[in-house]
Formats: structure tokens, C-alpha cells, sequence
């Protein structure tokens, strides 16, 4: 644009000298003048908006160093607020009465200080029309008495602030009043500095020391750009307060109390005060905001995407891999294919394939010619998760996550959830936006059926951010929470809202702490790098957690007890150094479709009487077991992908009761399942820690126990027995499942394949442990080894293609009935001396071995087996001579006539039969319970694995 031949660089000059009026009247001229006057923002605008002496920075006090979007915008907002206030008086012009009798007045200016109209607010007071203006020069002004507001009155102190210091207690009894760049100080006689009951105030760049402010519903308040040092603000029963780009600094109480609901009787202010809400930018997120990068392991300590869709693994060897493994005892150098361990066992030394390597065709063409087979369909893995997790962890590949376990940005969460949407949108009680806590005791408390919003605020340096009590209801959203002293929120006795898009982290106590019946909704929150735990949920507390970043906290990222029953899903919780979820102490809860990795302990550790229901996680790259399932641990564990952990996948003591089903438990470090009896040092804690945990608010012992609810649950179906049931355990380093346990075990329908060492071992079983229609294939050593003086049943299973013998026992009651024992390396059965076996109506078949070795003296019953030959130079049936003790009746033995025949396993086909025995998602209820206490498991490993000791799975 060019005017009177002007160019346009000159004209901005040129109006960069205008008012504010001037510039209003210049922009009404026409479209061109009006994108010039915008285009001043970075000029005029920013000065007229630096330089107004009733604001500050647009961005103060938290990023005083950030410029706004638009300083035109900015200046518009804060102008458009400091005129609130007057709103009433319009409302009074437009009234039918006061018109009649209405003669239009201008507002005066009256002068208070030394040389002035007035040498005291009181006294301008007294002689103050409706809207007046009270101007304080610079100065103390001290009021002996108490001030009343009877009239509409503006205050503004002249000056910077500072300069003008009031020592009063002003009591408003008017509609509205509004008080700018004055410093507040109590009187000598009162700590409270303002308080009103029914009218509006408003406070724009004040400061106040040492006092109080109150203000009760149905009076509203408006805050802007204030600093609050040691200062107390309550509001009671408020249907609306506003406080914005305010500093609490050193409160010795709560900065901010907001007490009872809000009042449903509104003053005329409340409107106006909605609409300014609604008009200004929100911090609610968008698209754009939450479009962070995505991480890899390395790099998410110092930046937390919503949007990790992938898990890269790091440069280590896996566990797993055939170079990591450690040799088993008994091996020789340079043993090419196979040899016998010191109990008769087919120790096999040929690399491993992706099937586990066990395929005949990788002998060498005379043995082959020489080997019988027979029809049979091994069954292998069960598909989950996709393709990711069916192979081992390559070093620096990326594993892709399925969408139902990708973390959604918090905007996405809220469209899909309209409740929280609703929540998230709703302005109720008091608003509190872009405020700075530091250094003090309390931030906001909200009581007794009180309701607060908070947005864009920094709590830092307190006792603690946002205690929420008694039936009240919070709106956190994008939040800063860190270096509290004790939990940064806290809710109790049926405290709730949404805790959405924060970021809490450093604090000594848990970020979130949720007990007696409280059930807030925590959302899309990065909550990381605490000194206990990331939220702890106790007391009959509830809550949904969803969707949540939980990383690198002390203790468990989320830790459950004393009745706690939330519901925990779609979060990823990793890097912590204790347990990803820990239920302990009777704990219950719902867990699903997390992803909970790379956590010093158990990935989930249940003890003490906790019954979670923990469904369709992915709990993977621990640094110890996946899963941990101590003393008096209960609850379902069904449907999840347990997957490259450095200790066992699931990890579980014989006095627990747990029901793990369907799970798919690949690539651990040791055992795909282990139960466990052995104990050792209960009383010991590592690092030393003590035994008692504490859950005070502020850090005094509390016995909860009185408090809680019974348990009482119709719908959970009693566990008498622990059940593992239908499970996929393959190619982990030690067996698929190990036992040793004084407690009686039902494990039933798993697939049990390709494991490092034994299919199952059963080193210790004083009560019976049955063993039903499993497959049981590809494993490196034998499919099953029962050690001595255990009481095993082995009935309807699959035992195929095992390295080493394809069932192998010592133990002193031993049942073997209606298996298909077929294609193992070593012997089909191996029967120890002293052991006490009954073999009947099984198909024994072994590659190049008998099909029943009986070795020494044997008490046995071999009754109504079918029994093929394997190599045409070796005998199907081998014992030593005058065994009397070993009984055979009614067997079939069937020898091959011809190389070209092919034996099938049919009437009944191949077992086992699984089609009709797996089972679908269980309907089993969400009951849940766990330890505060930590204990330490020792056990010793077999095979060499882990130096005759388990990876410590603990709770600090």
C-alpha cells in the first residue's frame, strides 16, 4: 500500500507512534489500513502491551521468556478483561427503571496522598460515586479501621509496582469494585486483606504478603497477573473465579483452598466471566501439539512421545540367542551331535533352527534310510501380537506394536471418550490457568463437594501440588508437577475428575496417589523419574488410568494394595527400578493392553493376597521375570505376550493360587514358567530397605486395615489349585515349565515348544502335579523329566520331537497314560531306578532309540501300549534281566517289513486333542490383591542358567 506516495515501511514508522485510540480509529479507515495497524504486532503492539503498567509479560510468571503468537491478541484479552468489572454498569443503563430517571454522569478521578484531594483511602472513600476512579500516589497507606466498599470503585495504584503499599481489610458490600498494581499488606488487626460474600472483584498486577483473601458464593473474583507471597486464598462455595498468570510463592498453608459446591445462586458477573473463559485460548491439546517425535530406547529419557508406535531393542545380545546361552553341564568339547547327562538324559548339541532345529531332515543320508516315521503334525506357537514377537529379539531391530497397544494423543482419547470430553470443556467453581506454585506448602486444596479446573499451571518446590477430598472433582490438564515433597496429587474419600496431559515427575512421594474411594480418570500424563512410585492406588481407592507414559520411577510405576481396585489399561510403563505393576496387600484391579517393559523386577509382581485380573498386555525386555506371582498371589494372568525377559516369562511361588491362561510366553532369559517353593530370607531386603512401607500423607504411619471394605466379591469363582492352562510357551533358555513345589498344579493344554533345555521339569512335587493334553515338542534336552519322590500324571499329551528323551523319570508316582510319545531323539521313555511308574495306553514311538528304556531296578506297570521301533538296529523294549518288578501286559509292539511304510496315529488321532480344549478370553472377574512388602525369592536352577540362584523379583 502507498498513500500520498509514501511507501509502506514508512507508514508503519509513522503509526508506530500512535495511541491505543488513534491506532482503534486508523484500523476503521478501510481493509489496507486495517492489515497495516496488524501489522504492527511485533512493533507497537508488543510495546503498547510491555509497556501498560495494569499487566505483564503475556506469558508470565511461567515462560516469561516466550513471546505470545500475537501481541495485538494478547493486549486485546488482557484489555478486554480489565473491563469486566464495568460490565454491571451496562446492565444498570439498560434497565427500563433506571432509565426514566437516568442523567448521564462522567466518572471522576480522585486523588489520594500527600499534596493530593485525600490523604487516605477511607476518607476518598467516603466522597466515591458509583465507578469512580481512586488513584494512590506513591506511598504507605495504613487504614486503622476496617474499609468498607459501599459504592462500585476502581483502585489503581499510581506508579510502578511497588511504589504504593496498602495496609487494610476491605470488606466489599457493593456489586463490583477492581484494585490494580497496589502492593497488599494485612492490618494490624486483621489477617484478612479483601473479602466479599456476594459482589465481583477484580485484581489486576497486585501483590500480597502475609494475609488472607476470601471470597464466598455467590461472589465471583477475577485475578490476573498478581504475585500471592505466603498468602492464602479461599473461596467457598464460588460459582465462578478466574485466577490467570498468577505466582504463590511460600505459602506456610495451602495457596489456594476451594471449599463446598458451588453455589447455585449466581451474581451478575458469572455470564461475563464465562463467556471471557470461553473466548480466551485454551490449553486444551491439539493435533499439532501432540505430534512429538517418536523415541527408541536410548532416547526417551529426555523427550516422552504420545505417539511411540514401534520398540527398538538395544545393542545387547538376547538372552535367548544360541551364542548368549551358556553350556550345559556334561557337554564335551567338540561333541558334534549328541550325548547321555549323568542321568541317562539325550543331552542334543545341534544348533538350533527357527523351529527349534529338530527336523530328522537334518541327519545325514545313511542314518535317515535307516529311520522309520511315522504321520504326525507337531503344534507349534500360536500366533499374537502380530509377527513381532513370533521371532527371537534381533540387537537394533524395530518391533512393531499392534494399534490396540499404541498410545493415542490425549486430543484422540477425548473424541473417543465423550465423558472426558465433557470434563476436560466443563468451567465449574474455580478456574485456576498459566499460575506458578513454588516454595511452599500446599498448592490448590479442594473439599468438601468443592470443584476446581486447572490449566497450564507449574507446581514445583512444594509439600505437595492438588490435594482433592471429600466427594470433590478436579480438572488437571497440562499441568507441570515436579519436586514435590510428598505425592504431587492426592485424593481421598471419593475425591475424583480428570488428570489428563501432565507432566509429573521428581517427587518424593508417588506422582498420583489415589485411596478411599477415590475414582478420578488419569489420562495421556507422562508421569516419570519419581522417588517412589508413579501412582499408587490403596484404601478402596479406584480410578481409570489409560493411556499413560510411566517411566523410570523408583518403585513400581503403578503399585496397588489395601483394596485398591482401578482400572489400568493401554498405558506403557517402563524403565522403572522395581516392578512395572506391583498388587500387593489384598490388591485388586484390571490390567489390560499395556505395554510394560525394560523394568528392573517383575514386569507385574503380585503377592500377599493380590488378585488383579491382568489381561492382553505385552510385558517384554525386563531386566528379571515377566511376570512375578509371590506368596499368596492370586488372580487371573490370561492372554498376554510375555516376551524377551532376562529372567523367567512367568515366575510364580507354590503357596499362590494364580489361573494363567492363554498366554503367549516366548524368548525369557530362563524358564517360560516356573513355580517355585524353595525361600530364602524373608526377612532380608535388598539394598537395605525396610520392610514396612509407608503410605502417609505426610509420611506418618497409617494402619489401613481398620479402614477397609470386606471383600466381598460374589461373582469370583473360588481357586483351590494353581492352573496353567493353555498357554503358548516356546523357545525360552531354560525348560518351558519348571517346578518345584509343594502344592498341588494342574497344567493343562499349554504348547510347550522349542525351549532351551526340558519341555517340563518336574525337580520337586510333594502334592500331585497333573499334566494334561499339552504338546510338548522341539525342546532342546527331554520333553518331560520327573526327578525323584515326585507325584506326577502325564495323560492325553503330544511329547514329539524333543532332542533328548521324550519323558524321562525318577519319581516314586508317576503316571503315564494316554499320551502320543513320538519322534524324540532319545529313548520315547526312560524309567530311572527306584522310580515307581505306570505306563499305559500310550503310542511310544522314538527316532533312534528304544521306545521304553528301563534302566536298573524299576518298579513298573507297561500295560496296553502301542509301542513302534524307531531304527531297524535297535530293539523296541530294553531292561535288565530279572526285573520282576516291571510288569508288562497287553502291549503292542509293531516293526517296520518295509522302509516304505508310513505308520499314522489315528482312532484316536494325534494327540493332544486341542480343538475342543482351548479356551476363549475367560469371563473370570476382575478381583485383585498385592504386597507392600518385599521379599526375597532365591531357588536353585537347574541346568546352570542363572548360578544356582532366581533373578531377585522385588518390591522396594
Amino acid at each position: 500500500m502507498e498513500a500520498g506516495g509514501l511507501p509502506l515501511e514508512l507508514w508503519r514508522m509513522i503509526l508506530a507512534y500512535l495511541h491505543l485510540p488513534d491506532l482503534g480509529r486508523c484500523s476503521l479507515v478501510c481493509r489496507a489500513w486495517y492489515e497495516l495497524i496488524l501489522s504492527l504486532d511485533s512493533t507497537r503492539w508488543r510495546q503498547l502491551c510491555l509497556g501498560c503498567t495494569e499487566c505483564r509479560h503475556p506469558n508470565w510468571p511461567n515462560q516469561p521468556d516466550v513471546e505470545p503468537e500475537s501481541w495485538r491478541e494478547a493486549f486485546k484479552q488482557h484489555y478486554l478483561a480489565s473491563k469486566t468489572w464495568t460490565k454491571n454498569a451496562l446492565d444498570l443503563e439498560s434497565s427500563i427503571c433506571f432509565s426514566l430517571f437516568r442523567r448521564r454522569k462522567e466518572r471522576r478521578t480522585l486523588s489520594v496522598g500527600p499534596g493530593h484531594d485525600f490523604d487516605s483511602l477511607g476518607s476518598a472513600l467516603a466522597m466515591a460515586s458509583l465507578y469512580d476512579r481512586i488513584v494512590l500516589f506513591p506511598g504507605v497507606y495504613e487504614e486503622q479501621g476496617e474499609i468498607i466498599l459501599k459504592v462500585p470503585v476502581e483502585i489503581v495504584g499510581q506508579g510502578k509496582l511497588g511504589e504504593v503499599t496498602l495496609l487494610a481489610s476491605i470488606d466489599q458490600h457493593c456489586s463490583t469494585a477492581r484494585l490494580c498494581n497496589l502492593v497488599f499488606m494485612p492490618a494490624w488487626f486483621s489477617p484478612f486483606m479483601f473479602k466479599t460474600t456476594s459482589g465481583h472483584v477484580q485484581f489486576d498486577n497486585c501483590n500480597f504478603e502475609n494475609g488472607h483473601i476470601q471470597v464466598h458464593g455467590p461472589g465471583t473474583c477475577q485475578v490476573k497477573f498478581c504475585t500471592f507471597k505466603n498468602t492464602h486464598v479461599f473461596l467457598h462455595n464460588v460459582p465462578l473465579c478466574v485466577l490467570e498468570n498468577c505466582e504463590f510463592v511460600g505459602s506456610e498453608n495451602n495457596s489456594v483452598t476451594v471449599e463446598g459446591h458451588p453455589s447455585a445462586d449466581k451474581n451478575w458477573a458469572y455470564k461475563y466471566l464465562l463467556g471471557l473463559i470461553k473466548s480466551s485460548p485454551s490449553v486444551l491439546p491439539t493435533e499439532v501439539s501432540d505430534s512429538l517425535l517418536s523415541l527408541d530406547l536410548e532416547s526417551r529419557d529426555q523427550a516422552w512421545s504420545p505417539r511411540t508406535c514401534d520398540i527398538v531393542i538395544e545393542g545387547s545380545q538376547s538372552p535367548t540367542s544360541p551364542t548368549a546361552s551358556s553350556p550345559k553341564p556334561g557337554s564335551k568339547a567338540g561333541s558334534q551331535e549328541a550325548e547321555v547327562g549323568s542321568d541317562g538324559e539325550r543331552v542334543s548339541r545341534t544348533p538350533d533352527s527357527s523351529d527349534g532345529g529338530l527336523s530328522p531332515s537334518g541327519e545325514d543320508e545313511d542314518e535317515d534310510q535307516l529311520t522309520y516315521r511315522l504321520s504326525y503334525q507337531v503344534q507349534g506357537p500360536r500366533p499374537v501380537l502380530g509377527g513381532s514377537f513370533l521371532g527371537p529379539p534381533l540387537p537394533g531391530a524395530s518391533i512393531q506394536l499392534p494399534s490396540c497397544l499404541v498410545l493415542n494423543s490425549l486430543q484422540q482419547e477425548l473424541q473417543k471418550d465423550k465423558e472426558a470430553m465433557a470434563l476436560a470443556s466443563s468451567v465449574q467453581g474455580c478456574l485456576i490457568r498459566k499460575c506458578l506454585f513454588r516454595d511452599g506448602k500446599g498448592g490448590v486444596f479442594v473439599c468438601s463437594y468443592g470443584r476446581a479446573k486447572m490449566e497450564g499451571n507449574i507446581f514445583r518446590n512444594l509439600t505437595y501440588a492438588v490435594r482433592c477430598i471429600h466427594n470433590s472433582k478436579v480438572v488437571m490438564l497440562r499441568n507441570d508437577i515436579h519436586r514435590c515433597r510428598a505425592s504431587g496429587i492426592f485424593l481421598r474419600l471419593e475425591g475424583g475428575g480428570l488428570i489428563a496431559g501432565n507432566n509429573i515427575y521428581h517427587n518424593a512421594e508417588a506422582g498420583v496417589d489415589i485411596r478411599k474411594k477415590s475414582n478420578p480418570l488419569i489420562l495421556c500424563n507422562q508421569i516419570h523419574h519419581g522417588l517412589r512410585s508413579g501412582i499408587v492406588v490403596l484404601g478402596n481407592g479406584k480410578g481409570i488410568i489409560r493411556n499413560n507414559q510411566i517411566f523410570s520411577n523408583k518403585e513400581a510405576g503403578i503399585y496397588i494394595l489395601y483394596h485398591g481396585n482401578p482400572i489400568v489399561s493401554g498405558n506403557h510403563i517402563f524403565k522403572g527400578r522395581a516392578a512395572g505393576i506391583a498388587v500387593n496387600e489384598n490388591g485388586k484391579g484390571l490390567i489390560t493392553e499395556n505395554v510394560i517393559r525394560e523394568n528392573q523386577w517383575g514386569g507385574v509382581d503380585i503377592r500377599r493376597g493380590g488378585v488383579p485380573v491382568l489381561r492382553s498386555n505385552l510385558i517384554c525386555f525386563g531386566y528379571s521375570d515377566g511376570v512375578v506371582v509371590g506368596d499368596e498371589g492370586k488372580g487371573l494372568i490370561e492372554g498376554n505376550t510375555i516376551y524377551a525377559n532376562k529372567g523367567c516369562g512367568v515366575w510364580m511361588m507354590s503357596s499362590s493360587l494364580p489361573h494363567v491362561t492363554s498366554n503367549h510366553v516366548s524368548y525369557n532369559g530362563l524358564y517360560g514358567v516356573a513355580v517355585f517353593s524353595q525361600k530364602d530370607g524373608s526377612g532380608e531386603f535388598p539394598g537395605g530397605h525396610g520392610a514396612q512401607e509407608n503410605f502417609s500423607e505426610d509420611g506418618d504411619a497409617i494402619l489401613w486395615e481398620t479402614e477397609l471394605e470386606k471383600d466381598e466379591d460374589p461373582l469370583r469363582r473360588p481357586v483351590t489349585i494353581a492352573l496353567v492352562e493353555s498357554n503358548s510357551i516356546n523357545h525360552n533358555g531354560a525348560s518351558g515349565l519348571y517346578v518345584q513345589s509343594s502344592e498341588a498344579l494342574h497344567v493343562i493344554t499349554n504348547v510347550i515348544h522349542a525351549n532351551g533345555d526340558r519341555g517340563i521339569t518336574v525337580a520337586q512335587s510333594s502334592q500331585l502335579t497333573r499334566v494334561t493334553n499339552n504338546s510338548i515338542s522341539c525342546n532342546r534336552q527331554s520333553g518331560v523329566k520327573v526327578e525323584a519322590q515326585c507325584k506326577v500324571e502325564l495323560r492325553g499329551n503330544g511329547i514329539y520331537d524333543n532332542r533328548g528323551h521324550g519323558i524321562i523319570t525318577k519319581g516314586d508316582s508317576t503316571v503315564v497314560i494316554e499320551n502320543d510319545i513320538i519322534g524324540n531323539r532319545g529313548s520315547g521313555l526312560q524309567l530311572l531306578p527306584k522310580s515307581d511308574t505306570k505306563v499305559i495306553k500310550n503310542r511310544i514311538h522314538s527316532f533312534r532309540a528304544y521306545g521304553i528304556a528301563v534302566r536298573g531296578r524299576t518298579k513298573a506297570l507297561v500295560q496296553e501300549n502301542i509301542i513302534f521301533q524307531g531304527k531297524t538296529n535297535k530293539t523296541i523294549f530294553q531292561q535288565i534281566s530279572n526285573n520282576r518288578e516291571c510288569i508288562l501286559q497287553n502291549n503292542k509292539f509293531l516293526v517296520f517289513k518295509k522302509t516304505s511304510d508310513t505308520w499314522r496315529l489315528v482312532n484316536p488321532p494325534a494327540r493332544p486333542h486341542l480343538e475342543n480344549s482351548l479356551r476363549g478370553p475367560s469371563a473370570a472377574h476382575s478381583g485383585q490383591k498385592v504386597t507392600a512388602m518385599a521379599t526375597r525369592i532365591t531357588a536353585h536352577v537347574e541346568g546352570g542358567y542363572h548360578s544356582n540362584r532366581s533373578i531377585f523379583c522385588t518390591i522396594l
